[in-house]
C-alpha cells in the first residue's frame, strides 16, 4: 500500500463532476463527502428504462410500417439511380424508436453531528483498492470514514469510526424514480421502485411522456402473479442495513443514531433487470426485497476489516496487473487541481490517466456483475442522461473496451460478450426480417435489452441512423480477446459462434456492384456527409471506407476462428474465400489523403469530428507504415486535415492513431489539450459537431460536455500504444514514445500471442524488457523490435525472457 496511486480533493464534493466513483460491476457510487452531512449518489448498472420485449415491439413496429427486404431493394436501386431522396425517404422507415435510458437509482444522506466548524481532511481516491478515505476533526473528536463497493459482498460499504468521543448520525434514502415502499428499522432502511417501461433521450424534443411507467404499480399481487408467470415486472429494490454501537432509532423515515463510536452500512440491490440479465426466473417483489435484505445482512456480519480486506484482495490484482509510470513519480497522494489538472507534470497526469481509466473499468465491467460499461460507465443521477447513457456503436462502446486486453484487464470484457449473446438473438430477427439476410446486425445503438434496430424514429440523420456495421465492429473485441490470451476455449465456445454469425451478415448484405466487386449498399460513413453534385449533404452511398474496413476484418477473423477451432470446413468459410478478394481496396483522394467514400465524393465538412476510415489503421491493423506505407502516408494526411481533438473519445482516438502511425510527439500534444480542465459550464451540452472544446471535470472524468467516460477509457489505451504495440505478428518496443517523456516504465502491458510486457527506459531509449508467457503455449518464436533492433523470441509456457537494450538475451 505504501505505493499506492491516490487522488486528493481537500473539500467535499458541491456537485455530481467532483464526486469520486467507486463500484462492483453492478453497484456503483458517487461519493461527495463532507462533515456535517454527505451525499452518496447510488447506481445499480441493471436499472434501465423498457422491457425484454422492446426490441421485438420495435421490429414488429417498422415491418408494420412496411420496412422489409422489399422495401430495402427499392433503396437500393433509387441509389444505383441516384436517387438519393427516394432512397432516404424509403429507408428512414427502417428507423425505429430510440434505446431505452439507463437510470440512477438513490441518494444515501449521511447526517453527522458534527457543527460547520469541524475541520475536513478531504477525500482521498485510491486507483490501486478502489477506497474512498475521509476524516473530519472537531475539538477532541475525529472521525474517520471510508466507503467503498465490493465485488465478494455484492454491497457498498460504508466504515464510519469515531475517537476522542462519541457522535451522533443519521440515515435517508431517497430516488428520483417512482417510489413504491418505504421501510425503516433500527437495522436498516429498504425502498423499492418502479421503474419506467419507456424512455425517449433528452435530445429527443416534445414527447409526450418522455419516461412512461406501467399502470397500476401498486398491485403487488398482479404482479407478483407476471412474474410467476415469467413476466416482466419493472421493480427494483435498494436494501440499507447498519451495525453501530450506539442507541439506534428511527423516525419519519430517517434512521438515526447517538452515542456511537462506530458505523458499519452496508448497500445491497436487487431487480428485475438483474433477473433477466443473469437468465434467472423473475423474483416477486417479496423476493426481491428478501434477496436485498439478505445481502446486505452478510455483508454487515462480515464487520468492517473482513469487507475491506476481501475487496482489496479481489480488486487490487486486478489493478495491479498492468502499470505504466511515464517519469519517476506514481505513489503517493497527489491533489488533483495542484498537481495533475494544473498541467504542472504532464508525467504524473499521463500515469494518473492510465490508471484512472483502468480503474473505471475495473469498476463497472465485472464478470457477474451487471450489463457492460455505458457512455457513462456505471455512474449516473439523471433520469434522462445524455444519449441516454446507452451504447452507441460507432465508436463509443468499443473505446469503453479498448484498453482491456492490452492492459491487463481482460476479464473486464465478459460483460460487453454478454451483451453480444443477447444481440446475436435480437439483430437475427432484424436481419432476418428487414434485410433477408443470415446472420445479426446491430445498427448505431443499442441498449441492455439488446436493441438491434436502427434508432431515429424516422428523422433521425441517415449518417448515424442507417450504418448497420454496429456488430461486425463489436465483433473484433471477441477476436481480440482470444489474440491476446490465446484461450481456445473461448474462441471455440463464445467467440467462433458469434463470428460466423456476423460474418454471414456481412456475406449477404454485399452486393455486386457493376464492376463486380462486392459493396455494402447502402453504406454511411458515421457521423459524415459528402457533397451531392447539386451541393446537398448527403450520407447514403455504397461501400465507405469504414464498411468496407470492417466487413473484411470480420470475414477475416471469422475464417480464422475456423480454421484455429477446427471448423474449417464449415461452408461459410468457402463464402468468405470467395468474396474476400472481391471486397474494395482503400482509396486515395486527389489530395493524397485516405479516401473515405468509395466515389469521388467531396466531403461536407472536411475537419469532422469523426475518424471513421481511420478504422483500418487503428484499431484494425489493416493499414500499417510497414505494410502498406503509401496508405499509411495517405492516412497520417487525411488525420492532420481533421486537426486537433476537442471531445475526450475522439482526442483518445487521434492519440491512438497517431501512436500507431508512430508520431508520439503529435499524440503527446494531443493527451496535453485532452487532459486540460474543461474551461465551461460542465451541464451545458456542447453542439455535437466539437466546435467547442471539452476537457477534464473537476474529478477527471472526461466530457465532451456532456460528461462521457469513453474518453477516459480511451486513454489508457493510447497511452500504452506509445510503449508497446503488438500487431501485426511482432512485439514493438518504445515504437512512438514522445520526445519529451524521456524515462518511464511498464510492467504487465498485453502483446498479441500471449505474452506480457516489462521494460524500463531512460533517457528515450529501452534499458531492458522482460518478456512473459501468460497464455497460449509458447511453441512458436515471436519477433521483437526495437528501433533497428530486431530479434525472434520464444517464451515457453510459464517462462519469462529478459532482453537488453539490443535485445539480446540478458545474463
Amino acid at each position: 500500500m505504501n505505493d499506492d496511486l491516490r487522488l486528493h480533493w481537500p473539500r467535499p464534493a458541491a456537485a455530481w463532476h467532483e464526486a469520486a466513483p467507486v463500484g462492483n460491476g453492478r453497484l456503483g457510487a458517487m461519493v461527495f463527502g463532507g462533515t456535517t452531512s454527505a451525499r452518496v449518489q447510488i447506481n445499480d448498472s441493471t436499472l434501465w428504462s423498457g422491457t425484454p420485449a422492446t426490441p421485438a415491439e420495435g421490429l414488429a413496429a417498422v415491418r408494420a410500417a412496411g420496412a422489409g427486404p422489399a422495401r430495402l431493394a427499392a433503396a437500393r436501386d433509387a441509389l444505383r439511380a441516384g436517387d438519393h431522396r427516394g432512397a432516404e425517404s424509403l429507408l428512414m422507415t427502417f428507423e425505429g424508436r430510440y434505446t431505452q435510458e439507463y437510470l440512477p437509482f438513490a441518494d444515501l444522506a449521511l447526517g453527522l453531528g458534527l457543527t460547520a466548524a469541524a475541520r475536513y481532511g478531504g477525500r482521498t481516491l485510491g486507483l490501486d483498492d478502489g477506497v474512498v478515505e475521509e476524516s473530519a476533526t472537531e475539538g477532541p473528536l475525529t472521525v474517520r470514514r471510508r466507503t467503498w463497493a465490493s465485488r465478494p459482498a455484492d454491497a457498498l460499504c460504508l466504515d464510519l469510526a469515531v475517537t476522542g468521543g462519541t457522535l451522533a448520525a443519521t440515515l435517508a434514502l431517497t430516488t428520483p424514480l417512482r417510489a413504491l415502499r418505504r421501510t425503516a428499522s433500527p437495522e436498516g432502511l429498504t425502498l423499492a421502485a418502479a421503474l419506467p417501461v419507456d424512455g425517449a433521450p433528452l435530445h429527443e424534443h416534445g414527447v409526450a411522456e418522455p419516461l412512461r411507467y406501467a399502470g397500476h404499480p401498486q398491485d403487488e399481487a398482479a404482479a407478483d402473479a407476471a412474474a410467476r408467470a415469467g413476466g416482466y415486472d419493472p421493480y427494483a429494490v435498494l436494501a440499507v442495513r447498519v451495525d453501530t454501537d450506539g442507541r439506534a432509532a428511527v423516525a419519519d423515515g430517517t434512521w438515526s443514531v447517538t452515542g456511537m463510536t462506530r458505523l458499519l452500512v452496508t448497500v445491497s440491490s436487487s431487480s428485475a433487470g438483474a433477473d433477466v440479465w443473469h437468465g434467472r426466473h423473475p423474483a416477486t417483489r417479496a423476493e426481491h426485497r428478501a434477496r436485498a435484505a439478505a445481502t446486505a445482512h452478510r455483508a454487515l456480519a462480515q464487520g468492517p476489516e473482513a469487507l475491506l480486506r476481501a475487496h482489496r484482495d479481489d480488486l487490487r490484482p486486478l489493478l495491479a496487473a498492468a502499470r505504466l509510470t511515464v517519469g519517476t513519480r506514481r505513489a503517493g497522494t497527489h491533489d488533483v487541481a495542484r498537481d495533475i489538472l494544473s498541467g504542472a507534470d504532464e508525467h504524473l497526469t499521463a500515469t494518473v490517466m492510465f490508471q484512472l481509466g483502468r480503474y473505471l473499468l475495473a469498476s463497472c465491467s465485472r464478470p457477474g456483475g451487471g450489463p457492460p460499461a455505458n457512455l457513462q460507465g456505471m455512474w449516473n443521477a439523471e433520469l434522462r442522461p445524455a444519449w441516454s447513457a446507452n451504447y452507441t456503436l460507432n465508436i463509443n462502446t468499443e473505446m469503453n473496451y479498448w484498453p482491456a486486453e492490452p492492459t491487463g484487464l481482460g476479464e473486464c470484457h465478459e460483460p460487453l460478450f454478454r451483451l453480444l449473446d443477447r444481440l446475436a438473438a435480437t439483430g437475427a430477427e432484424a436481419a432476418r426480417t428487414l434485410y433477408g439476410t443470415r446472420g445479426w446486425a446491430a445498427h448505431h445503438n443499442t441498449d441492455m435489452w439488446g436493441w438491434a434496430l436502427p434508432v431515429g424514429m424516422g428523422h433521425g440523420d441517415p449518417a448515424w441512423a442507417l450504418w448497420m456495421m454496429g456488430g461486425a465492429w463489436l465483433a473484433q473485441h471477441l477476436w481480440d480477446h482470444y489474440d491476446f490470451t490465446r484461450d481456445t476455449a473461448f474462441l471455440r465456445e463464445r467467440a467462433w459462434p458469434l463470428l460466423r454469425g456476423q460474418a454471414a451478415f456481412c456475406l449477404d448484405w454485399l452486393v455486386e456492384g457493376d464492376d463486380g466487386l462486392l459493396d455494402t449498399l447502402p453504406a454511411t460513413s458515421p457521423e459524415n456527409h459528402f457533397l451531392s453534385p447539386q451541393g446537398r449533404p448527403e450520407a447514403l452511398t455504397r461501400s465507405t471506407a469504414m464498411d468496407t474496413a470492417l466487413v473484411r476484418a470480420t470475414l477475416t477473423t471469422a475464417l480464422a476462428a475456423a480454421r484455429t477451432t477446427g471448423a474449417g470446413d464449415d461452408p461459410l468459410c468457402a463464402e468468405i474465400e470467395a468474396a474476400l478478394p472481391r471486397l474494395r481496396t482503400p482509396g486515395v483522394t486527389a489530395a493524397g489523403r485516405l479516401a473515405e467514400w468509395a466515389d469521388d465524393l467531396q466531403d461536407e465538412d472536411p475537419g469532422h469530428r469523426h475518424l471513421s476510415p481511420m478504422v483500418a489503421v487503428y484499431p484494425l491493423d489493416q493499414i500499417t507504415p510497414d505494410t502498406t506505407p503509401e496508405l499509411a502516408a495517405a492516412a497520417l494526411r487525411l488525420l492532420e486535415s481533421r486537426g486537433p481533438g476537442a471531445m475526450g473519445w475522439s482526442w483518445a482516438w487521434k492519440i491512438a492513431l497517431r501512436a500507431r502511425l508512430g508520431d508520439g510527439d503529435t499524440a503527446r500534444a494531443l493527451f496535453a489539450e485532452a487532459v486540460s480542465p474543461l474551461e465551461h459550464d460542465a451541464g451545458t451540452h456542447a453542439p455535437v459537431d466539437g466546435s467547442v472544446r471539452g476537457g477534464l471535470l473537476p474529478n477527471l472524468l472526461s466530457t465532451h460536455p456532456p460528461f462521457q467516460m469513453d474518453g477516459n477509457f480511451g486513454f489508457p489505451a493510447g497511452l500504452a500504444e506509445l510503449v508497446v504495440q503488438s500487431h501485426g505478428g511482432r512485439i514493438r518496443l518504445l515504437p512512438a514514445l514522445p520526445a519529451g517523456w524521456g524515462e518511464g516504465s511498464a510492467t504487465g502491458l498485453r502483446c498479441r500471442g500471449g505474452l506480457a510486457a516489462d521494460l524500463a527506459w531512460r533517457d528515450g531509449a529501452l534499458t531492458a524488457v522482460t518478456l512473459r508467457r501468460v497464455g497460449g503455449d509458447g511453441t512458436e518464436p515471436v519477433p521483437v523490435v526495437y528501433g533497428a533492433a530486431a530479434a525472434e523470441v520464444t517464451v515457453a509456457a510459464g517462462a519469462a525472457v529478459t532482453l537488453d537494450a539490443e535485445l539480446r538475451p540478458a545474463c
